[in-house]
């Protein structure tokens, strides 16, 4: 027989080589600890959005104790209203019958007053305000008493600026200015049931444009909880037409109904009537302004004609 031949030993082999051979048990180990990082990365990211999320909804005027939205700013409300039991407020005051509420809410309408309207009676609020305005973040701006915030103080607009005033504002003006009022006071005689002649316009009504500035003196401190009927004796009724958006124009500025059960509030939006009976039944509040600027009008009725206040005349 042929003598058979050994294979040749095998060289030993390289630790490169060994290593490519060897089952890639690293490999497998490393995987798990990439897959921990993508998750840390990623909740890390989720933690950084939340906490950019609720800082960008505080600068906004997020407010705590909210807990329902009678109107949020971008819905279009016909009409929302709201009873509530009455208070007790309207029984130390003459009472009128027909008039005097018995059946007492809170009402919001966007279809009383136009977006365009209420663009056009804001600049009359711009132009009287260019005239003046607080030192603080609150400025009044009142047609018919012709009160006007000045630094710290108020003054009267029609002495103190005299002639001028005729190169500020316009008849126009004054004529929108009286039926966009009258379109309020028509609005609320509706929700209330009221006739439109029981109701009589009141004081104060008054333009109110509010920014961020730091309060200076008590009146520019807009923000405290209160009652129309006690701080006013004459209101019954209190409308308000906003002129300005939340959260496109300003943020915070929202209107609160402060109530035992949860707050609710109201979110301005230009065009927007919220109206309401004066009593304790409808405590509320405004947030603070936290930046941009917030117009709009109060309009304020009475059931009492001793109490009643003309519209402003350009004259």
């Amino acid at each position: 027989m042929a003598p058979q031949r050994r294979a040749a030993p095998k060289a030993p082999e390289g630790r490169a080589e060994a290593e490519r051979r060897r089952p890639s048990s690293s490999r497998k180990d490393r995987a798990p600890q990439k897959g921990s990082r993508v998750w840390l990365q990623a909740t890390g990211l989720a933690a950084i959005v939340a906490v950019a999320t609720l800082l960008l909804w505080s600068s906004l005027g997020a407010d705590d104790g909210i807990s329902g939205v009678l109107a949020r700013r971008g819905e279009v409300v016909a009409r929302r209203f709201i009873e509530v039991p009455c208070s007790e407020d309207y029984d130390g005051h003459q009472r009128f019958e027909g008039c005097t509420p018995r059946r007492c809410g809170r009402g919001v309408s966007d279809t009383v007053i136009s977006r365009e309207e209420a663009q056009r009676i804001r600049s009359i609020a711009e132009k009287g305000l260019s005239l003046g305005g607080s030192n603080g973040g609150a400025s009044i701006l009142d047609l018919h008493s012709g009160a006007l915030s000045v630094g710290k103080h108020f003054v009267n607009l029609y002495r103190y600026f005299g002639d001028k005033v005729q190169t500020v504002f316009s008849e126009e003006d004054f004529q929108l200015y009286r039926e966009v009022r009258r379109k309020v006071q028509l609005a609320v005689a509706e929700a209330f049931g009221l006739s439109t002649s029981s109701l009589h316009l009141t004081k104060p009504t008054f333009f109110s444009r509010i920014n961020s500035t730091e309060a200076q003196t008590a009146h520019d401190e807009y923000w405290h909880t209160h009652v129309d009927k006690v701080t006013y004796g004459s209101f019954d009724y209190t409308s308000l037409l906003y002129l300005s958006d939340y959260l496109e124009d300003f943020g915070g500025g929202r209107f609160v109904f402060v109530d035992e059960a949860a707050n609710t509030t109201v979110e301005p939006r230009a065009g927007r009537v919220s109206f309401f009976t004066s009593g304790s039944e409808n405590l509320h509040r405004v947030e603070k302004v936290r930046w941009g600027t917030r117009y709009a009008i109060t309009i304020a009725f009475t059931c009492n004609p001793d109490h009643a206040i003309a519209d402003p005349t350009f004259t």
